[in-house]
């Protein structure tokens, strides 16, 4: 293997130009604190529109004859990483020595070990934003909470080039990440999925769409402000709050009769919320 190399800027190598992978590579090209190497991606044209959003980067949309760097990383779906890791693995011409990384929130920097097997450093790093929109995550990334987790060296580079982009960074334990990511899938992808069935349960009440949004807003926005400022046990409200189980129990058929899933949701809420609000009185 070749020893890639070194410049008082590291080198990176972009493998998977999605969202958090164009967001990542904006950022960090912006702060000058990566010279862009290769951008790879499924096809030719989403590589060069990644490397046109990025604005530097070689696009390629193959794995083959990837130019030596010094960081990997590695922005692919979660159930690709390992395999992805193996295909880089296997690849003639790799630096003997070099930084890979993936920024799964659930899944632990283990998932590189076909490239920690030659003796590379791996690590993982979850920035706890949202990058639906990667000209908005971009906008937004500064303060973002970012959790790092593997080798100390690899950490060491990315709280480097994260904090460099205007990221907090924190430490992550390999065997907690998948409970962290679900108390993160709890807190953005549970209150959107929440938030349809309020909307859905409103329209079949027979409220439309201008009205049951207007309901729902200063809802979601005190519900969410007052937790935040008071923590939840104090800002719990409603007939689980106040001890009223009969009419849990009367509110659980009424959903159950509209929509049995839901209501296969509101009773362990309910449950969930009653053992808040003891907590709060405790």
């Amino acid at each position: 293997m070749n020893t890639a190399p070194r410049r008082s800027t590291p080198t990176l190598n972009i493998i998977g130009a999605g969202r958090v992978g164009r967001t990542l590579g904006r950022l960090w090209q912006d702060a000058g604190v990566f010279t862009l190497g290769d951008v790879a991606a499924r096809s030719a044209a989403s590589a060069r529109a990644a490397v046109a959003f990025i604005g530097a980067g070689r696009a390629t949309h193959s794995l083959t004859g990837l130019a030596p760097a010094d960081v990997y990383l590695l922005s692919v779906p979660d159930r690709e990483i390992a395999a992805t890791a193996r295909i880089i693995a296997a690849q003639p011409g790799l630096p003997e020595k070099a930084i890979a990384v993936h920024c799964s929130g659930a899944l632990a920097s283990q998932e590189l070990a076909a490239l920690g097997a030659l003796g590379w450093r791996v690590a993982s790093a979850h920035p706890a934003l949202s990058f639906a929109d990667p000209e908005r995550a971009v906008a937004q990334f500064s303060g973002c909470l970012c959790g790092l987790e593997g080798d100390s060296e690899a950490r060491a580079l990315l709280g480097g080039v994260f904090t460099g982009i205007g990221a907090r960074c924190f430490e992550l334990a390999a065997e907690h990440k998948l409970l962290y990511h679900a108390g993160s899938v709890f807190a953005s992808n549970f209150t959107t999925v929440l938030l349809d069935v309020a909307l859905r349960a409103y329209r079949e009440s027979g409220l439309d769409d201008a009205t049951a949004m207007a309901l729902l807003e200063p809802l979601v926005r005190n519900a969410i402000d007052n937790s935040l400022r008071l923590g939840p046990a104090a800002a719990l409200t409603g007939p689980a709050a106040r001890g009223d189980t009969e009419l849990v129990a009367r509110q659980a058929q009424a959903v159950a009769r509209w929509d049995s899933l839901a209501a296969d949701a509101y009773r362990p809420l309910s449950t969930l919320a009653t053992r808040l609000a003891a907590r709060s009185k405790r």
